[in-house]
C-alpha cells in the first residue's frame, strides 16, 4: 500500500466492503468535525471522515448537541460514526442504535485524552485496562454487521506504551482498521508525535493502519508513510482553517504542483470556501447557534493572514449571520483590491 500511495495518492483503501477514493482521513474532533465540516473536507479531497465522538450512554442522546452529532443528512457514504464509553454493553447498544440510524462503519474511541472523557474511564483512559478493552471491542464487533474500526493512542504514558498489545487485541476482536495517534494519553498534544510505535503496530497486524499526529503537509504525510509503512494518514488539527489540505497533499504527492500552488494562494478560492462553510453552518444550526460556532472556524481560517486583525475582531463579536458574511466578503475584497496574496 505504501508504494502505491506514494506513487499514486488516489490509490483506494478498503475497509470491509467499502472502497475509499484515497488513504487520507479527517480525524474526528469534538466540536470541529460536525456534518458541515465533514462534507466540506470530503469535497476537498478527504477520502474518509468520521463523526464527532458520541457518548455510548444513549440516555444522553436527547440533547441539541448530540442530535446534531447524530445527523448524517446527505452525507457521502460510507457514513462513519465514532462512539466512546467504558461499558461493553453500552458500547454494543450504542453501536446497534447508530447502525439503525444509518451508520455504515462504527469507530470506537480509545484516543481522546480529554480529562472529562478519561475521568469516566473512556477514551484513552481505557488503554490502562487491556481486559476491558478486549471486552468492549468484542461486544461492539459482535453487536453489528458493519465494519468496526478503532482510534487509539500509543499507550497511557511514555513509560507504558502498550499500543502494540492493544492493536493485537483489536485485530483478534475483529476490528477492521486502526488509526493510531503517535502520542500517549499523558502526552496529550505536547511535544512531537513519535512514529516508532505506529511502525511496530503496522508490522504486527494485518489490518490497515492510519498514522495520525503532526501530519501538516505533503512532506510530513510522505515521511509518516515511509517511516511507518502505514496504509494512510489521518489529519486533525492541521485541517482546522484549511480544509483544502487534503487536496493540497493529493496534488503535491502526485506532483500536480500548479494546482497545489493555486489552492494555497488563490484568494478567491479561500473566500468562496469560507463563505460556503458559513452558509452551511447557518443552515445546519440555525442563525444564532451557527454564528457562534462559526467564530472558531473564522479564527482558524484567518490566523496569520494579512490585514485580518480588525476584521477578525469584529467577526468573533457580531451576532448576525448577515453581518458575519458581509465582513468576510469585505475582508477579501480588500485583499483582492490590494493584490495581496493570502498566506
Amino acid at each position: 500500500m505504501i508504494a502505491a500511495f506514494l506513487s499514486n495518492p488516489h490509490s483506494p483503501m478498503r475497509i470491509g466492503p467499502y472502497t475509499f477514493d484515497n488513504s487520507l482521513a479527517l480525524a474526528p474532533m469534538a466540536g470541529v468535525t460536525d456534518l458541515p465540516f465533514r462534507k466540506l473536507c470530503r469535497k476537498l479531497g478527504a477520502g474518509m471522515a468520521a463523526s464527532e465522538m458520541i457518548t455510548s450512554d444513549t440516555r444522553l442522546w436527547n440533547t441539541r448537541k448530540t442530535r446534531h452529532r447524530l445527523d448524517h443528512s446527505n452525507e457521502p457514504e460510507p457514513r462513519i460514526v465514532q462512539i466512546a464509553g467504558g461499558d461493553p454493553d453500552m458500547m454494543a447498544n450504542a453501536a446497534r442504535m447508530n447502525v439503525e440510524r444509518g451508520a455504515q462503519i462504527i469507530d470506537l474511541n480509545l484516543g481522546c485524552p480529554a480529562k472529562k472523557v478519561c475521568k469516566k474511564a473512556a477514551g484513552s483512559a481505557l488503554l490502562k485496562d487491556e481486559p476491558l478493552v478486549r471486552a468492549i471491542l468484542e461486544a461492539a464487533v459482535d453487536a453489528v454487521d458493519v465494519p468496526v474500526t478503532l482510534k487509539m493512542r500509543t499507550g497511557w504514558s511514555p513509560e507504558r506504551r502498550n499500543g502494540v498489545a492493544i492493536a493485537r487485541i483489536a485485530e483478534d476482536a475483529g476490528i477492521q482498521a486502526l488509526a493510531v495517534h503517535g502520542r500517549t494519553r499523558e502526552c496529550k498534544f505536547k511535544g512531537d508525535a513519535e512514529f516508532d510505535t505506529i511502525r511496530d503496530i503496522v508490522n504486527e497486524v494485518d489490518i490497515p493502519v492510519l498514522a495520525n499526529g503532526d501530519i501538516k503537509c505533503a512532506e510530513s504525510a510522505r515521511a509518516a508513510m515511509a517511516y511507518t509503512g502505514a496504509a494512510g494518514v489521518m489529519i486533525g488539527r492541521a485541517a482546522q482553517g484549511q480544509p483544502w489540505i487534503f487536496q493540497q497533499i493529493l496534488n503535491d504527492l502526485s506532483e500536480d504542483r500548479a494546482n497545489f500552488s493555486s489552492i494555497s494562494a488563490d484568494i478567491g478560492f479561500v473566500r468562496d470556501i469560507m463563505l460556503t462553510h458559513l452558509a452551511n453552518l447557518y443552515g445546519f444550526y440555525g442563525d444564532a447557534c451557527g454564528v457562534r460556532i462559526a467564530r472558531k472556524h473564522l479564527t482558524w481560517y484567518l490566523q496569520n493572514r494579512p490585514l485580518c486583525e480588525p476584521y477578525l475582531h469584529d467577526l468573533v463579536r457580531c451576532d448576525s449571520s448577515a453581518e458575519q458574511t458581509k465582513l468576510v466578503a469585505r475582508y477579501f475584497s480588500v485583499l483582492i483590491t490590494q493584490n495581496t496574496v493570502a498566506a
